[in-house]
């Protein structure tokens, strides 16, 4: 999948593994769109009639035949398993009984290459169904991501944004990390976060938390109120799962809100909730955002009132970065974290380009994944925003952000 500046990039790596699998089976079994998967076994099948019809004497090879189906049922379909069973019987009765005089393998090895043609194809069912399982599997997990990470259409919301996603689980394709952009009257708000934890109650939660900020990031004109409605949700959400007599009922997420304002081109009003600051990117350097951070999600009446909004003056074409956890605790074989500012000035030092929301995700993400060995231990989500070109022009004008 393209990690492109409107999407999710989620690499073969950390799909699921029996379905990597299966998808890269099938693509290896394709050529120019058409199945090639009947010419491994019909190679095989030549080759050992034609060696076992040219040698001589009591060394007979014909019964190796039984290979065939075997090889058919790792490959082919059931119906193209079953054709080369037939084809390995009648190959091996016509190759046995070409040189009558000869010595011939007989009866027990045509029965052995029957019932080797009978299993090979019970096999191939079973196989066949099981990756049709995965296949269905795979949708179903598609479809959990795609509403908990809904896809942003480019430019959303007047805002050039990318955003990498990579589960630390083998055996998902979605967790708790989130983002979103909604844009609204009241400009553009951003929303990025990470619940406590793992499995689907973290995605629930997210999902949860998403439909909330959806809501409110459009409807209501103060940044601090947006925090206190996710606050509100997430108190009801966890006595939900309290009730329901769950385990998890004291999850909590971290979070940064942003918003955009729409009658202002240079600043950005920030919000933190026991999350990494944002990191504002730009021609004169990499500074973290000078914002106090509020408490996690959930965690509110340990300071009851609302969290600060603080608003902060971004330069011309300054990216904002915000990342998860899965970046700042990524550790090398020696357990050091990753130092993501460091990396990222460099990386921006040595080429200005890189600056851009699409490219510095996908630098952060390979700097993130050298330095871990590509062994993550959480879920990790690599977003980056900022203004698009001539937003402002269309503000001044009277445009509105789209709905």
């Amino acid at each position: 999948m393209s990690p492109a500046t409107t999407g999710h990039a989620l690499p073969e790596p950390y799909e699921t593994a029996g379905l990597g699998d299966v998808v890269e089976r099938q693509k290896l079994l394709r050529v120019r769109g058409r199945s090639v998967a009947w010419v491994p076994p019909l190679v095989l099948l030549a080759a050992i009639a034609v060696a076992d019809y040219n040698t001589t004497g009591e060394f007979r090879i014909i019964s190796w035949i039984v290979l065939v189906p075997g090889i058919a049922a790792a490959l082919c379909g059931v119906w193209g398993t079953a054709v080369f069973s037939v084809l390995s019987m009648a190959a091996y009765t016509l190759v046995d009984n070409a040189w009558p005089h000869q010595f011939q393998a007989g009866l027990p090895d045509f029965i052995l290459v029957a019932l080797g043609g009978v299993l090979a194809t019970l096999a191939c069912a079973v196989r066949v169904r099981g990756e049709r399982r995965t296949l269905h599997m795979r949708d179903v997990t598609d479809t959990v991501r795609r509403t908990v990470l809904r896809p942003l259409p480019p430019g959303w919301g007047g805002l050039e944004h990318a955003g990498v996603y990579l589960t630390a689980d083998a055996q998902a394709r979605v967790g708790g990390d989130f983002y979103d952009i909604q844009p609204g009257p009241h400009g553009t708000r951003v929303f990025v976060g990470d619940v406590q934890g793992k499995g689907l109650g973290a995605v629930e939660t997210a999902a949860v938390l998403l439909g909330t900020f959806r809501e409110a990031g459009y409807h209501e004109a103060d940044l601090g109120v947006v925090a206190d409605r996710l606050e509100s949700r997430m108190v009801r959400h966890r006595a939900y799962t309290t009730a329901l007599g769950r385990a998890d009922g004291d999850r909590f997420a971290t979070a940064v809100l942003l918003a955009f304002p729409a009658d202002e081109d240079d600043v950005v009003d920030a919000v933190v909730l026991g999350h990494e600051p944002p990191l504002a990117v730009g021609p004169s350097g990499v500074r973290r955002l000078p914002v106090a951070g509020g408490l996690p999600l959930g965690y509110r009446e340990l300071a009851p009132g609302r969290p600060p909004v603080r608003r902060v003056r971004l330069d011309a074409d300054e990216t904002l970065l915000v990342v998860t956890d899965g970046v700042t605790e990524a550790r090398d074989r020696e357990g050091r974290f990753f130092k993501v500012v460091e990396a990222v000035r460099e990386a921006v030092g040595a080429d200005p380009r890189l600056m851009a929301p699409g490219r510095l995700v996908l630098t952060v993400r390979d700097r993130t994944l050298r330095h871990c060995r590509g062994h993550l231990e959480d879920d990790t989500t690599v977003f980056a925003v900022r203004r698009g070109r001539g937003a402002g022009v269309e503000r001044r004008e009277g445009g509105r952000s789209p709905l």
